[in-house]
């Protein structure tokens, strides 16, 4: 992956398909032991088209060498439910694109966006050490909240710093 070009824009409905592709293999290969895996269907497909298309969350795509490689959105935060709190809603990488710098370039443009607000947060897998490592590594800290019986930890990240 040495010298891949990356090119971050943002998505548009018309990325729905491989989206979903990255969403669906990040997730299987980012979650195994942890989540059942999932499968790109019809409804899922459907729900990334709707939410490409929404102007709550900003969305955008990292190509790498022209093709489609990663994506992240950020938005007001939705739990809580507070509009002066950012929330980073997903950040997925291809597994074949892991640990060549187009997760960390998709985080700063995350960052970025969400420096209009004081503070984000984000959700993760409260025994998933891969994603928190990474998430340490552009800033953000744990802060002790926990959801869905413990099994999801909140992340934060002071912008204003």
């Amino acid at each position: 992956m040495v010298g891949v070009s990356i090119l971050v824009r943002p998505a548009t409905p018309a990325d729905t398909r491989r989206v979903v592709e990255i969403y669906v293999d990040s997730w299987n290969a980012g979650f195994t032991g942890l989540m059942p895996p999932i499968e790109a269907d019809a409804g899922r497909i459907q729900r990334w088209a709707t939410d490409l298309a929404s102007d709550r969350t900003s969305w955008w795509v990292a190509e790498a060498d022209g093709t489609i490689a990663g994506l992240v959105g950020v938005g007001p935060s939705r739990d809580p439910l507070d509009p002066q709190l950012g929330e980073l809603d997903t950040i997925a990488v291809d597994p074949a694109h892991w640990r060549t710098g187009l997760g960390t370039t998709l985080m700063h443009t995350a960052l970025d966006a969400l420096a209009t607000y004081r503070q984000a947060i984000l959700w993760t897998l409260a025994n998933y050490p891969q994603a928190q490592r990474f998430y340490e590594s552009t800033g953000w800290y744990a802060d002790g909240t926990t959801r869905a019986d413990g099994h999801q930890v909140m992340f934060r990240h002071d912008l204003r710093a």
